[in-house]
């Protein structure tokens, strides 16, 4: 027994301290590289122009920038090239594919281009490939299916196409597939096998099956998002079986029918449901209330009916945070609701319902919202007095309802208030003074309202506001105090359009607009710019001069200042030219008088000019012949006189928009013969009139048979045609 237990020990001794242990720690000057591994490496260099200073011979290749070696063997095991950009395609004769030891390949964001070679499938080795972003196509060849080591496969950002190959069951170890962002139309989802699956992104590309159920049988399955693609067919309840499933987004497809959650299990891990943007109809079921970990819910663009369902805020375990059920039907909210106290919704969107009759009083127990949207209903009566409570409200929405009497004071506590919108109900009274309160206020619309007020140049001291909306009420008087302080250092809209505003502007009134705190100023609107009016951070389509807006795009640089439409009278201010980098100004239909100024020339990215409708006289300054951009001129009914400017920009107007202008001159190329119809001033037309092919005696004809009257209102309001190449011009 003794010899035995001594020999163990002598064999332990000459196994660890006699035999020679391996060089798992290379030395300074060892080179780990192989030399095929180093010749690989440098056929990829060349191939893909990777540019690097660190890929030469004389540096250990294990060294290099993005390159990864096994410590004892040399193998390249890892090549990390993500944002270098190689503007190349691999060929499947590349020099990649002789890495074969490699277990990550990250090639993202190198704008690679052309298609992926079936060569791919002899890296038998590797658990995670990163392809993803800006330029491959064709379609996924069968051979990715040879990976059965694959971990994780990102393929996302491109513009591959066809179906998700079969040989994907193959892939028994992947965790993690992100293919969105593509163009996969393929049919049937063969997913069955990869029990492993964690993550699923298919989201936008066009496919066009319906969801199968075998995605039940995905037990580890966390996270499940399929939108912005073509799916139909009913709800896949089937997902709700899976209980590790956390996320599922279904938006933006063709499901329909009712939304029916099965048997859900109250042990439901289920964190997010979207399925906005379908085709469900009928209610919402009442077995929601079993989702007991769902705290974001998105159940918008849809047609759904009925009462909104109540478990919501009633339920003693609901963990609700964010619901979104506008754009649908709901026209209730049910009767003897209890609102729980301790509910804890930040979020609430009714918009776009057919919600009616007072907002109700229990709403106001919600105190932990912070956004409440019931914009574009059918509530009447006034806002409660209890929105008082909402002290963590950093968005309230009600515009476009039937809402009445006076505008409440109820925003001293509102410090958090960022968003505020009632536009298009029947408000009156004045602005409550406590918005002075909501210090971090950037968005305030009360247009299409009846507010009769002065300009409330004191919010201009609130230090984040942006976006001031007034229009279409009854606000009157000056907007312009030198006593008083205007502020508004990070204005990007103010539309004050439509009201009774009126008095002159002084020649500096632009002069602090390019200071560094105005320098955000993007798009600032006195008038007609109609659309509507949303949150910043909405996404909102407007429409200038015809022309279709993306809200984004305001922000992003688009400059406009539109004082349109209003009583401002004097000279314009020539301290406007300060403005050099707006694109579109519009000052028509005031009483603006004096010359133009010639330092509109300075606006050198000014796209659409339009000062008609007003009282402006003397020369067109033939410095604006010199903005290469402007493209939208409109000169008419004024008191101009002299040449127009000769250049590209001004000849390829159209003749409209020089009309009643009888001192112009200069304008034989762009309106043929020109005759004048004399009109007297106080008639002038109250739009700018379009360019017609039908012959001026079939207007005369018509107006004959009208009568003088209705023949002086034609005049008046529309008389602007052609025969041929003959213009008549209507002047004063």
């Amino acid at each position: 027994m003794i010899r035995t237990q001594s020999y163990s020990f002598l064999t332990i001794y000459f196994f660890f301290c006699l035999l020679p242990l391996p060089n798992t720690i290379a030395s300074p000057t060892r080179f780990l590289c192989r030399s095929d591994q180093r010749d690989a490496l440098l056929e990829v260099q060349k191939e893909l122009h990777i540019p690097t200073t660190t890929w030469n011979k004389s540096v250990d290749c294990c060294s290099w920038d993005g390159v990864t070696c096994d410590a004892i063997l040399g193998e390249v095991i890892s090549l990390q090239l993500y944002f270098t950009t190689v503007n190349s395609s691999l060929k499947s004769s590349s020099g990649l594919f002789k890495l074969q030891h490699l277990r990550e390949l990250d090639l993202s964001h190198c704008n690679l281009q052309g298609e992926i070679p079936s060569s791919i499938g002899n890296l038998s080795h590797l658990t995670s490939l990163d392809l993803s972003r800006n330029q491959l196509v064709g379609e996924v060849p069968t051979s990715i299916g040879n990976l059965n080591r694959l971990e994780t496969i990102k393929l996302h950002k491109n513009h591959l196409r066809g179906n998700i190959p079969t040989s994907f069951s193959n892939l028994t170890k992947l965790s993690t597939i992100y293919l969105s962002e593509n163009q996969f139309t393929g049919g049937d989802i063969v997913l069955s096998n990869l029990t492993s699956l964690t993550s699923i992104d298919l989201s936008s590309n066009h496919f066009h099956s319906s969801i199968s159920s075998y995605l039940s049988e995905l037990h580890n399955l966390e996270r499940f998002s399929a939108y912005d693609n073509s799916f139909s067919g009913a709800f896949p309840s089937s997902l709700l079986k899976i209980s590790s499933l956390a996320q599922i987004d279904l938006s933006g497809n063709q499901f329909e029918g009712p939304i029916d959650f099965g048997n859900t299990s109250s042990s439901s891990k289920l964190e997010v449901l979207y399925l906005r943007h379908n085709n469900f109809r009928g209610r919402v079921p009442s077995s929601l209330s079993k989702l007991v970990n769902l705290y974001d819910l998105d159940l918008s663009y849809n047609k759904l009916e009925g009462q909104v369902p109540h478990c919501i805020w009633t339920s003693s375990s609901s963990k609700l945070e964010y619901v979104k059920l506008s754009h649908n039907y709901f026209s209730s909210f049910g009767k003897s609701l209890q609102v729980i106290d301790g509910a804890t919704l930040k979020q609430l969107d009714l918009a776009s319902n057919s919600l009616q009759g007072p907002i109700p009083q229990w709403i106001c127990k919600l105190r932990a919202l912070e956004t409440l949207d019931l914009s574009n209903n059918h509530f009447t009566g006034s806002i409660p007095q209890c929105f008082k409570n909402f002290i963590s409200l950093g968005d309230l929405f009600l515009r476009n309802n039937s809402l009445s009497g006076f505008l409440p004071d109820i925003f001293t506590n509102y410090t958090l208030l960022k968003s505020f919108d009632v536009s298009r109900n029947n408000l009156m009274g004045k602005l409550p003074k406590s918005l002075i309160s909501c210090e971090n206020m950037e968005f305030l619309n009360v247009k299409g309202n009846k507010i009769k007020d002065t300009f409330p140049f004191w919010l201009g001291s609130l230090q984040n506001f942006e976006i001031l909306l007034l229009r279409s009420n009854a606000f009157y008087g000056p907007i312009y105090n030198s006593s008083a302080y205007l502020g508004f250092g990070r204005i990007r809209i103010i539309d004050i359009s439509d009201n009774n505003f009126d008095g002159s502007l002084p020649q500096d009134y632009f002069a602090n607009w390019t200071t560094t705190e105005m320098s955000n100023v993007k798009y600032i609107s006195y008038g007609a710019l109609e659309g509507p009016y949303s949150a910043p951070k909405d996404s909102m389509d407007l429409v200038y001069k015809g022309v279709d807006m993306n809200f984004d795009l305001i922000f992003n640089g688009l400059k406009i200042i539109d004082f349109s439409g209003n009583r401002f009278s004097g000279d314009i201010p020539g301290s406007i030219g300060v403005l050099s980098d707006f694109r579109h100004l519009n000052l028509s239909g005031n009483a603006f008088t004096g010359n133009i100024p010639p330092s509109l020339a300075n606006i050198t990215n000014l796209e659409s000019l339009d000062l008609s409708r007003n009282n402006l006289s003397g020369k067109i300054p033939q410095g604006l012949g010199k903005l290469s951009f402007l493209s939208n001129i409109n000169f008419s009914y004024n008191r101009l006189e002299g040449l127009v400017p000769r250049s590209t920009q001004f000849q390829r107007q159209n003749c409209s928009s020089f009309v009643g202008n009888p001192g112009l001159y200069g304008l034989e190329d762009i309106c043929g013969e020109i005759h004048h119809v004399s009109v007297p001033t106080s008639q002038q037309p109250e739009e700018s009139l379009l360019e017609q092919e039908e012959p001026v005696l079939n207007w005369i004809a018509a107006a004959i048979a009208f009568g003088p009257g209705v023949f002086c209102g034609l005049v008046i309001g529309r008389i602007f045609t052609a025969y041929k190449h003959k213009w008549f011009i209507i002047s004063r």
